[in-house]
C-alpha cells in the first residue's frame, strides 16, 4: 500500500528536518564550545532534507564536496594573492575539483569564498567543516530512516 503524502506535509517535514539538523549543530556548538556550524550548511539542509534522493545529497557529495572546497580555499588563501585573483581562482578550482572527483554539492561552492573572506585556516577544515558535514549527513540519515524514507547512497 502506497501512502500519499501531501505537498504541505512534505514541506513541513523537510523544514522540520532542516531545523532539527541546524539545532543539533547549534546545541553541540554550545555544549562542546566548538564551532560545528557554518552558513553553507543551511543550503546543504535544503538538499539533505528536501531532496534526499538527489545525487547531490549523497554522503560522499556532502562531506567530500565541503571538505574538498574548504581545503582549496585554505590552500589558495596561503598563496597570499590579492582577493580579486584569489576569489575567482578559489571558486573555479572548487567547482572543477568537485566535478573531477564526482562529489558535486552546490552549497560547498561557497566554502572557498567563506574561507577567503573570513581568514579561516586548516583548523576550520578539520574542526568545523568535516565534523559538521558528517554530523549533518548522519542526522539526515537518521531523520529519513525514522520517517521511513528510502535514501540514495550511490551514483
Amino acid at each position: 500500500m502506497k501512502v500519499v503524502v501531501s505537498h504541505t506535509l512534505k514541506s513541513l517535514l523537510a523544514g522540520s528536518g532542516a531545523a532539527l539538523g541546524i539545532a543539533a549543530l547549534v546545541a553541540l556548538d554550545h555544549w562542546l564550545n566548538w564551532v560545528l556550524l557554518m552558513v553553507p550548511f543551511g543550503a546543504s539542509c535544503v538538499l539533505l532534507f528536501a531532496v534526499p534522493s538527489s545525487p547531490l545529497s549523497r554522503p560522499q557529495n556532502v562531506i567530500g564536496g565541503h571538505v574538498l572546497t574548504a581545503c582549496i580555499g585554505v590552500a589558495i588563501a596561503h598563496m597570499g594573492w590579492p582577493m580579486e585573483y584569489a576569489l575567482p581562482l578559489a571558486a573555479g578550482a572548487g567547482v572543477a575539483a568537485m566535478v573531477a572527483l564526482q562529489v558535486v554539492h552546490p552549497p560547498a561552492g561557497a566554502n572557498p569564498l567563506l574561507v577567503l573572506f573570513s581568514g579561516m585556516n586548516w583548523h576550520f577544515v578539520w574542526q568545523t567543516v568535516l565534523p559538521g558535514s558528517v554530523l549533518l549527513v548522519v542526522l539526515a540519515w537518521a531523520y529519513h530512516h525514522l520517517a521511513g524514507h528510502r535514501l540514495r547512497t550511490t551514483a
